[in-house]
C-alpha cells in the first residue's frame, strides 16, 4: 500500500510539474520539497516497519491490466536488500533537490530528478524481470538529459552518448535472454522463475547475457570507459546520483538475477569475474593517482570500490556477501558526499582542476574538516561505515581465494595514496592568494545537505548491524533457498 502511494505521488507530481510555469519558482520549491520530504518519510517508515524475521518480499503491491484479450499483473515488493537501496535513493534525491535550490533552470532539473527517483524506486522494487529491463533502460533518458544539457564542459554531448550507448548496447543481451526465459517458463515473474530448473547449458548463456549487461552499469573492465567521462561532464547532482545510486543497479542485478537464478553458472564463472574485477581495481586505483580533475579522481575511485564489491558478492560466503552489499550502501553515502563537496567548490570558482586550488584549510576550515572526514571514510578508516564493509568483503575474498584477496588488499594501500594525495593538494600547501576572496566557507544550506551523510557514515561505522540485519535475512534466502 505504501509502495503504491510512493509511485502515485511521484507520478502525479511529474504530471503537475508540466502545468506549473518556470517563473513560479516559489511554488515549485515548496511543492518539490514537500513531495521529496514525504517520499523520504514513507521510505523510512517502510525501513522501520520491515519484518526482519521474514524471508519473503514485503509491502507487496500489484497492478492489473486486464481485458478480454489479455490479463497482465505487475507485482512490486521489497526485501531486505531492495529496501536499503530505495531508502538511499529517496535520501540522495532530497539532498540533490536542496543542492540545486538556487538554479535558474529549476523546473527542468526537477522533472529529470523526480523522473529518475521514480524509475530507480521502480527498478529496486519490481518483481517482474521485463519491467526491470524497461525501467533499467528508461533511467538512461533523464541521465542523458542531465549530462547532455546541463553538463559543465564542451565534451558533455560525447559523455552523454558514451553513457547511452555503452549501457544500451550491452543491455540488448539481457533483452534476448528475457525473451528466452519467457519462452521456457511462460512468465516474467521473478518469484515464478526462481522455481524453474534451468539446465547448466541454459544457465551458462543466460548468465553471460545478464552479466555483461549489468557489468557495464557497475562498471567493470572493459566497460568502464564511459564512467569517468560522464562524471566529469555531468552537473553535481548528476554525479551524485550516478555514483550514489545508478552504479548500484548493476550490483543489485547481479545479486538478484545472476546469483539468484543461475547459481551454478555463477560459481563456474567466478574465476572470470575475479579476473575482471581485479583488473578493474588495479587499473582504476593507479589511474586515479595521475588525475588532475577532482571529479575524475573520485570517478576512478568509484570504479575501484564497486569492483571490490563484486569480489565480495562472488566469494560465495557469508562474509563476502555481507561485506559486498554493506559496502555498496556505504559507497552511496561516501561518494555522494564527495561529489557534493566538489560541487561546493566548483560553484565558487567554476573549475575542478587541482592546479587552481590549495590551502583551503586556511579560508574554508569547516569545509576542509568535512572533506577530510569523507576522504578518511573513502579509504575505510576504522570508525567509519566503509571500514566494516571493506573488512568483511576482503575477509570473504581471502576465504575464497588467497591470491585474489592479497591483490585486493594491496589496492587499499593505493586507495589511501590517491585519496590522501588529493586531500593534500586541495586543502593544504600554499594558499592561492589571488582567489582568497572567492573561497567562502561552506554555508548553512550546504552544511545541512552534508550533515545527514556525516551522521550515517559515523552511525553505521559504529553500529553496522543496523544495515547487516536487513542484508542477512535476504541473502540467506537468495543463496540457500533457491
Amino acid at each position: 500500500m505504501i509502495l503504491g502511494l510512493i509511485f502515485f505521488l511521484l507520478t502525479i507530481f511529474l504530471v503537475i510539474l508540466f502545468f506549473i510555469p518556470q517563473t513560479e519558482v516559489i511554488v515549485l520549491k515548496k511543492l518539490s520539497i514537500w513531495i521529496s520530504g514525504f517520499i523520504l518519510i514513507l521510505t523510512t517508515f517502510l525501513l522501520i516497519t520491515f519484518k526482519l524475521n521474514s524471508f519473503y518480499f514485503q509491502n507487496m503491491t500489484s497492478f492489473n491490466i486486464g481485458s478480454s484479450l489479455f490479463n497482465i499483473t505487475f507485482v512490486f515488493g521489497l526485501d531486505g536488500i531492495s529496501i536499503l537501496f530505495v531508502f538511499l535513493t529517496s535520501l540522495l534525491c532530497l539532498l540533490c533537490l536542496i543542492f540545486i535550490w538556487n538554479e535558474y533552470f529549476f523546473k527542468y532539473f526537477l522533472v529529470n530528478l523526480f523522473l529518475l527517483e521514480l524509475l530507480l524506486i521502480l527498478v529496486f522494487s519490481t518483481l517482474d524481470i521485463l519491467l526491470f529491463y524497461i525501467f533499467f533502460e528508461a533511467i538512461l533518458i533523464p541521465m542523458f538529459f542531465l549530462i547532455g544539457i546541463w553538463g559543465s564542459r564542451e565534451r558533455k554531448i560525447r559523455a552523454a552518448y558514451l553513457l547511452f550507448f555503452y549501457t544500451l548496447i550491452t543491455s540488448l543481451l539481457m533483452l534476448s535472454s528475457l525473451l528466452y526465459i519467457y519462452y521456457k517458463v511462460g512468465s516474467f515473474s521473478f518469484e515464478y522463475i526462481t522455481t524453474y530448473p534451468f539446465s547448466f547449458k541454459e544457465q551458462f548463456w543466460l548468465w553471460l547475457a545478464f552479466f555483461f549487461s549489468l557489468a557495464s552499469k557497475i562498471p567493470m573492465f572493459p566497460f568502464h570507459i564511459w564512467l569517468p567521462e560522464a562524471h566529469v561532464e555531468a552537473p553535481t547532482i548528476g554525479s551524485v546520483l550516478l555514483a550514489g545510486i545508478l552504479l548500484k543497479i548493476g550490483v543489485y542485478g547481479l545479486i538478484r538475477f545472476n546469483i539468484s537464478l543461475f547459481i551454478e553458472a555463477s560459481i563456474f564463472f567466478s574465476p572470470l569475474v575475479f579476473i575482471l574485477a581485479l583488473i578493474g581495481i588495479i587499473y582504476a586505483s593507479f589511474t586515479a593517482l595521475r588525475q588532475t580533475d577532482l571529479k575524475r579522481i573520485i570517478a576512478y575511485s568509484s570504479i575501484a570500490h564497486m569492483n571490490l564489491v563484486v569480489l565480495g558478492l562472488f566469494s560465495f560466503n557469508n562474509l563476502g556477501l555481507e561485506g559486498g552489499l554493506l559496502q555498496s550502501i556505504n559507497h552511496g553515502f561516501v561518494s555522494g558526499a564527495l561529489f557534493l563537496l566538489i560541487g561546493v567548490v566548483y560553484n565558487r570558482y567554476h573549475s575542478r582542476l587541482l592546479i587552481y586550488y590549495g590551502g583551503l584549510v586556511y579560508t574554508m576550515p569547516i569545509y576542509a574538516s568535512i572533506f577530510l572526514y569523507f576522504t578518511l571514510a573513502n579509504i575505510a578508516l576504522p570508525g567509519t561505515s566503509s571500514f566494516i564493509g571493506e573488512f568483511l568483503l576482503l575477509l570473504g575474498t581471502f576465504k575464497f581465494n588467497i591470491i585474489s584477496g592479497f591483490v585486493a588488499a594491496l589496492s587499499v594501500i593505493v586507495s589511501g595514496a590517491y585519496s590522501l594525495w588529493l586531500t593534500n593538494r586541495l586543502l593544504f600547501g600554499n594558499l592561492k592568494i589571488k582567489f582568497t576572496n572567492i573561497y567562502k566557507d561552506i554555508n548553512i544550506r550546504e552544511f545541512m545537505i552534508i550533515l545527514p551523510l556525516i551522521i550515517f557514515v559515523l552511525l553505521f561505522g559504529i553500529f553496522p548491524n543496523i544495515i547487516l540485519k536487513f542484508i542477512q535475512t535476504s541473502y540467506i534466502y537468495i543463496i540457500y533457498f533457491q
